[in-house]
């Protein structure tokens, strides 16, 4: 049986820097209108900064890789389910059916890829084309969603202006966009420039995480009560999606034990902060986006311990 300790070191951050986000919420220390400020920076600034940076040194070949395909299966199906869940179970709007496919199939690939992976796989690199399929694939396609369904534009000439004007507009696909650019082109930035947008990016992921902690607060046992609609994308999320990347990956695929593990855990992983944040930044509910994120961060403690020790241990 495997041990927990790397997946307990590995969730430990999340945990913390949620309730630090939570008492200070609880005790006004940043005021009222400190989440909406700090999600605003996490969308606008941090987050833009730390996806250009990724992708700018990330070869764009990594695409290539065989296993990214079951990966993308189970992200294609999971937010597929999850988005139709919000269509026709739930009855909700185009931009809040963006969300629902999202937190169904978006996994948490930055803060806690990274560190499971390493953990488990001894190998970072598998991360780095999750990374890059969900910052380039995933997220274009879901803001785009998003961005029409808040618009006030009619008619398909004012629909298509706005869609061509999207990546202008979305700070966070112009970040992974001039990164895909960097790292087509080969182009680097001054050593000075590169070291302050690490540092500006590496404040994305703690700050999301705070504002998350922020969000729980004045609300009634977050953690332990999740409403119909979030259980639907949290089962959707760690059962389905890694079932779906195993499916493909060991069936049709037949991919190798190391790469087959590599799949399934990653497509385990919990649904994404981000989430949240383009929730909260499209003044869509955020109901649904917290609670997938914490209902799903809890229950995947044991699925991943499960998929390790289906795989013999590691």
């Amino acid at each position: 049986m495997p041990t927990l300790q790397p997946l307990v070191t590995a969730f430990a951050p999340i945990w913390m820097l949620t309730a630090i986000g939570y008492l200070v919420a609880r005790t006004g220390l940043l005021g009222t209108q400190a989440e909406q400020v700090l999600s605003r920076f996490v969308f606008h600034v941090a987050m833009p900064a730390a996806l250009f940076t990724t992708v700018a040194r990330t070869p764009l070949s990594a695409f290539a890789d065989t296993w990214m395909v079951a990966f993308a299966a189970g992200t294609l199906v999971a937010s597929g389910l999850g988005l139709a869940a919000g269509r026709w179970i739930f009855g909700r709007e185009p931009a809040d059916q963006a969300i629902s496919g999202m937190a169904a199939g978006y996994v948490n690939s930055g803060n806690l890829g990274i560190p499971v992976a390493v953990q488990v796989l001894g190998d970072a690199s598998f991360v780095a084309q999750v990374l890059l399929f969900q910052v380039l694939v995933v997220t274009p396609l879901v803001l785009a969603v998003l961005d029409a369904g808040t618009g006030t534009e009619r008619g398909p000439g004012a629909r298509l202006r706005r869609a061509l004007g999207l990546p202008l507009r979305n700070p966070i696909i112009l970040g992974a966009g001039l990164g895909a650019l960097f790292s087509a082109t080969g182009l680097h930035l001054p050593q000075a420039v590169g070291h302050s947008f690490d540092l500006l990016g590496a404040a994305a992921v703690p700050t999301a995480l705070v504002t998350l902690g922020m969000s729980l607060c004045g609300r009634a046992a977050p953690a332990a009560v999740i409403s119909a609609e979030s259980g639907v994308a949290v089962a959707i999320k760690t059962v389905v999606q890694p079932l779906t990347a195993l499916a493909v990956g060991a069936l049709l695929l037949r991919l190798p034990p190391h790469h087959l593990l590599a799949v399934v855990l990653l497509s385990a992983l919990p649904t994404a902060q981000n989430v949240f944040v383009y929730a909260r930044q499209y003044g869509r509910s955020t109901t649904l986006a917290r609670e997938s994120v914490v209902g799903s961060t809890l229950l995947s403690m044991a699925t991943l311990s499960t998929i390790v020790w289906g795989f013999g241990g590691h």
